[in-house]
């Protein structure tokens, strides 16, 4: 990918970036706070420049986050920190402004003033982690080369309590994209954004406004669930969807559509999320999965037999699959069913391979839906894995998200972004 070919535009028209996958140290973008800490290796990125003059930083994108950040060091910037002492355009956020004030009510940990009166947070996650640091002003832009810039809020973090000098060579920043006040596309004020993931390469397409192209195929939607009353578990502003079923080829799973609906606390929301690798079920649901699956691929797959293995922490059905093999056997379609529309995931997106483990001549290969109960966590997380060669679009004017099967590579040559 060649940054230099994006496409700038203004908050009118529609601004694209490339979208990559990229290897990700473990714990070094830890999880955001009421979200699934999950324990992957791989994550989303984009490239951006950041400050005046433009520095070239890489950002994971998360759907699941609010506040963007990036790694700050004081002295001169390298390439995975940001250096705001020599950016021009650099502005610190006072505790007393109204950015402070009111803008930050849906962080989990309220801001708090340092000692200079600057406006101070603090991001906690779910693996005890955090990073922390000041709000402040900056511009972002597409490129380095891009006339198109927007002045945004963001945290330029100095402290994490994971970050060693070993791992400073590999951390990033992160880009939230949910419907916060303070996420990215919020600020940016576009109506809609999408991006679409190749499954056949790294490659891949966020774009910021309409995806007004005519090789688009129609998307389906389903409405965001919205909550207006604050409850303890339900995180108001993700992107959250009403699951209705799981189908597993022709047979839907035997649950009540109350089992896939939040409770009087919140828990149980249903998440789109970039965030997270593979999809998490609460354990109801997951069981019923895990056994229906099981049962529909018996004499299909062997399973692997150990019951102390369990793939990061939640993922306990695991097959032996021959590595002579020229491919997974034709498999069992699992349809996620939605309000008004479904998500299929069949064919190799049904299983992942375990990185170097092998059994004899055997690889360890194991079913790409988790269980949340496993990573004491109260939801149903719809990951990116199961999101690839799909066009996902989330509509926040009309409230939507939909989706329709895309070659995503295919969209990245059509918008210039591959050569």
């Amino acid at each position: 990918m060649n940054p230099s070919s994006c496409k700038p535009a203004g908050p009118s028209s529609s601004l694209i970036l490339p979208l990559k996958a990229q290897q990700i140290p473990p714990g070094i973008i830890p999880k955001p706070p009421n979200k699934l800490f999950f324990r992957h290796n791989v994550s989303l990125t984009v490239s951006l420049a950041v400050g005046s003059p433009p520095q070239q930083v890489t950002m994971v994108l998360d759907t699941g986050s609010e506040l963007s950040w990036l790694h700050c060091k004081k002295t001169a910037a390298t390439p995975t920190f940001f250096g705001p002492q020599t950016s021009t355009s650099y502005r610190t956020i006072p505790c007393s402004s109204s950015t402070c004030v009111t803008r930050t009510r849906d962080f989990t940990i309220p801001v708090s003033c340092d000692a200079n009166k600057l406006c101070h947070v603090v991001l906690s996650y779910a693996d005890m982690s955090s990073v922390e640091g000041n709000l402040a002003l900056e511009t972002f832009r597409i490129d380095s080369e891009s006339s198109s810039m927007t002045q945004m809020v963001f945290g330029c973090m100095d402290s994490s309590s994971t970050t060693t000098p070993e791992e400073d060579s590999k951390t990033t920043g992160l880009i939230g994209l949910n419907r916060g006040a303070l996420s990215f596309v919020s600020q940016m004020g576009y109506p809609q954004f999408s991006y679409c993931i190749s499954g056949s390469g790294s490659t891949g397409v966020l774009l910021f406004g309409a995806a007004s192209f005519p090789w688009l195929r129609p998307l389906n939607y389903t409405p965001m669930v919205q909550m207006s009353a604050p409850l303890p578990y339900f995180d108001r502003v993700a992107y959250t969807v009403q699951l209705e079923g799981i189908r597993v080829s022709n047979t839907i799973l035997p649950l009540p559509k109350s089992a896939y609906e939040p409770d009087h606390t919140g828990a149980g929301q249903t998440m789109v999320d970039s965030g997270t690798q593979f999809t998490f079920l609460l354990g109801s649901a997951y069981t019923a999965l895990k056994n229906e699956f099981l049962r529909q691929t018996r004499g299909i797959l062997r399973p692997y037999e150990d019951p102390e293995f369990v793939f990061q922490g939640a993922m306990d059905l695991c097959y032996r699959v021959e590595l002579s093999r020229a491919g997974l056997p034709p498999l069992p379609s699992v349809n996620l069913m939605f309000r008004g529309s479904e998500l299929t995931v069949s064919g190799e997106k049904l299983l992942y391979r375990v990185p170097g483990m092998t059994r004899g001549s055997d690889g360890i290969f194991c079913f790409t839906f988790g269980n949340s109960d496993l990573l004491g966590v109260e939801a149903y997380v719809i990951g990116h894995h199961h999101q690839q060669d799909i066009w996902m679009e989330f509509d926040l004017a009309n409230s939507r998200v939909g989706w329709a099967e895309f070659r995503c590579d295919m969209a990245s040559q059509r918008l210039g972004l591959l050569h």
